[in-house]
């Protein structure tokens, strides 16, 4: 990737005390806001240390790209102003070229890639901004505004390899030292080309040296950890998408150097560990995040676990809230495991009599308290075993495995499935199917209410030769569960199983004439 200076810095090499000057002296804030840098109170009670939100969120663009991205064309001549400016981004970048070219009064042509959701290519052009869709990847978008710079006589505005762009990302580390004057042990930074974290460095370490800054990336988009490590920049082959903010393959050359010299250390995350984090900002701010603007959140956990620190003050920055609302079912699906207040297992249990009952007060009677069942899929499928995918609520770290243990030990025979991605990502939306065993099958969709008691309830009622052939239960959030049961019920038992459900008293609908039933899961 090219880095796109101005002819006068080619030869620079710029020191803190360079960077300093230039963030004090950085024009953002016709565009730009200051944010606030508030306490995230739970988040701080539940690490015995004190964490700070810095807002970047809250920007107009939510997200701090507009920092640099403004800075940058402040700083460009009236010539340059007049022809227009030119970037390549999928996201946040383009939106800040985007308003400050709207603001600064020139023309802004955003090359993004076609697989750019259209929520952001409309919020671009909402600011007015060209755009021109080219190519299935950044890359692909980078070479044709690269060309598109030179035939057009545009000026390129590079979303973080560029001194200007750098010191703009810089004045959020001058406003958190000016909003918080005592004791700050570390600043936590979201990297993917390292912007952020070099503008962040370079004036903490000119005006604090002592605050550690601690850079942050996805342990499958981690561009500048390994460039660190082997002491020169690498590209990667390929980059995770989930936290698409970060999602370089290459970070930049005066970035890299930056960082080599000013950060303290850097911390990976995982994708469970960010979705926890994006619920542990929304808990504390009732804010929806990005995964990258999570990223910090995500490390700091990390960090206060790993160093087993208590009283101390970190600042967090949550760097953008550009989320995708398809994606929050996701996060939501990952956020328990990530925190580890849910484990995944699959149990094998015998096909016979009261087998599913037992199990169930077996769930009621671990050892530290009963667990709430966040989902049960079965579709019977043996005549001599059941294979049942279980969710159970936990109360912290490194349950699971001693549940797993205690089901075995019961003679319920069980795998943990907690960590697994394939059980996470897909098997736990397959379970079930045609099966020839379930005779007399009649399907209920019913609501139980949310609260311990209500599926043992359900089996007390039911007759002993009624046998279970399905079951699908996930906990959505609700004050009801939604369940879908298969019921092997003979015709002459008809008129028992209507008093039967008259007696339950919740509320379902009888689904066995439905055709989709009869397509996927009838045999």
């Amino acid at each position: 990737m090219s880095v796109y200076y101005p002819s006068s810095m080619k030869t620079l090499n710029l020191k803190p005390a360079d960077y300093l000057q230039k963030i004090l002296t950085a024009r953002v804030y016709d565009v730009a806001v200051e944010t606030a840098l508030e306490p995230a109170k739970g988040l701080s009670e539940r690490l015995h240390n004190t964490v700070l939100f810095k807002r970047e969120d809250q920007q107009p663009v939510h997200s701090f790209k507009l920092r640099g991205a403004y800075n940058k064309m402040a700083h460009l001549s009236a010539a340059q102003l007049k022809k227009g400016v030119i970037c390549a981004s999928a996201g946040n970048h383009a939106q800040g070229v985007a308003l400050s070219a709207q603001r600064l009064g020139t023309r802004a042509v955003i090359v993004m890639p076609t697989t750019t959701p259209q929520l952001k290519v409309d919020a671009v052009r909402g600011f007015g901004g060209e755009v021109v869709l080219f190519g299935e990847s950044y890359s692909d978008a980078f070479t044709h505004a690269v060309a598109l710079e030179k035939k057009q006589g545009l000026t390129f505005v590079h979303p973080f390899d560029d001194p200007d762009v750098i010191a703009g990302q810089g004045t959020i580390a001058m406003e958190i030292l000016r909003q918080h004057q005592g004791p700050l042990h570390a600043v936590f930074v979201a990297i993917g080309g390292g912007g952020l974290i070099s503008g962040v460095a370079n004036y903490i370490k000119a005006v604090r040296p002592d605050i550690k800054v601690i850079g942050v990336q996805m342990n499958d988009s981690n561009a500048m950890i390994q460039s660190v490590a082997a002491k020169k920049r690498l590209t990667l082959p390929d980059v995770g998408l989930f936290s698409d903010g970060t999602a370089v393959k290459l970070v930049g050359e005066e970035t890299f150097r930056v960082a080599r010299k000013l950060v303290d250390s850097y911390i990976e995350v995982d994708t469970d560990a960010v979705c926890a984090a994006i619920k542990d900002v929304f808990v504390d701010t009732r804010s929806i995040v990005e995964p990258a603007g999570a990223l910090a959140v995500a490390a700091v956990k990390q960090y206060v676990a790993t160093h087993k620190t208590k009283g101390e003050t970190y600042a967090v920055i949550l760097c953008g809230a550009n989320m995708n609302f398809d994606r929050l079912r996701f996060v939501a699906e990952r956020a328990g495991v990530g925190e580890e207040r849910e484990a995944l297992f699959a149990v094998t249990i015998p096909e016979e009599r009261g087998s599913f009952k037992r199990f169930c007060e077996l769930i009621g009677n671990l050892p530290g308290g009963p667990r709430n069942v966040t989902e049960f899929n079965y579709r019977i499928s043996d005549s001599a075993k059941a294979h049942v995918f279980v969710g159970l609520s936990t109360q912290g770290k490194g349950e699971s495995a001693k549940i797993a243990a205690n089901f075995t030990k019961h003679r319920f025979a069980a795998l943990d499935l907690t960590h697994d991605e394939l059980a996470q990502e897909h098997i736990r939306h397959m379970v079930g199917g045609h099966s020839k065993l379930a005779q007399d099958e009649r399907l209920l969709r019913f609501e139980f209410p949310e609260r311990p008691g209500a599926l043992l309830k359900f089996l007390s009622l039911m007759r002993p030769g009624w046998n279970i052939s399905l079951f699908h239960y996930r906990n959505q959030g609700a004050d009801y569960g939604r369940i879908l049961v298969g019921l092997q019920v003979p015709a002459a038992d008809n008129a028992a199983f209507a008093e039967f459900l008259a007696t339950l008293g919740y509320p379902c609908v009888e689904e066995t004439n439905n055709p989709v039933y009869r397509m996927f899961l009838q045999s």
